[in-house]
């Protein structure tokens, strides 16, 4: 794989970009103190903003790698005020896959936000950072959390028994994934974005080719 770390994204609704120590403010307000949000997530619902504060700061100092990966989903008509986040969770160099998490304030739920995000990122680990697997996971009691990763083209593997553990307990496990390969021809039968593109912070990163970006809104 070609790592090159947590670059800038954009698509037609969103600007996905590196959190800034500004942002935490915005995460406890707008979806880390939720405990809507968080019902299904592995890690705890925010109980104070220096907790959110803490999360930021440790994003921020992870950044210095180049195999980290973490966004700030920002909607554009919502100026630069991030709604949720979306992240490479675990990375398996072996097999060149990826593992992606992501949540979103409940206020832009059901809006096609989540796929886009996630699609956009798809393309970059796909087209940039050359993984060859992209997967994640839910909870099946979480049946829309499974939607995005289905409009994403994502392909469902299995459920997993009492796998898993998020804050209500011990839990079952859908997981999806698609191969690079999967990709292109999934690509050829669904809607292509043809507005997204990549937008690089660093200009010498190389350019990858135009992103045919998967699944439908």
């Amino acid at each position: 794989m070609k790592h090159c770390g947590t670059k800038r994204l954009e698509t037609n609704r969103l600007i996905l970009r590196r959190f800034i120590k500004e942002d935490a403010v915005a995460m406890y307000k707008n979806w880390a103190s939720d405990n809507e949000v968080t019902k299904y997530l592995t890690w705890p619902t925010h109980s104070s903003l220096e907790i959110s504060q803490c999360v930021t700061e440790d994003w921020l100092h992870s950044y210095s790698n180049q195999n980290y990966y973490q966004w700030a989903i920002v909607l554009k008509d919502n100026g630069d005020e991030p709604i949720g986040s979306i992240s490479v969770v675990n990375m398996n160099e072996k097999v060149s896959a990826a593992h992606i998490g992501y949540c979103i304030g409940r206020s832009w739920w059901h809006q096609g936000i989540t796929s886009e995000a996630l699609k956009a990122v798809m393309d970059f680990l796909f087209d940039v950072v050359e993984v060859n697997r992209i997967e994640a996971r839910h909870d099946p009691r979480n049946p829309n959390s499974g939607k995005v990763m289905k409009k994403c083209g994502m392909k469902y593997e299995g459920t997993l028994r009492s796998s898993d553990w998020n804050n209500q307990g011990i839990c079952d496990a859908c997981y999806y994934a698609l191969l690079k390969s999967e990709r292109q021809t999934n690509s050829r039968e669904v809607y292509e974005m043809s507005q997204a593109q990549f937008f690089y912070q660093n200009q010498n990163a190389p350019k990858p080719n135009k992103p045919n970006l998967i699944g439908t809104e």
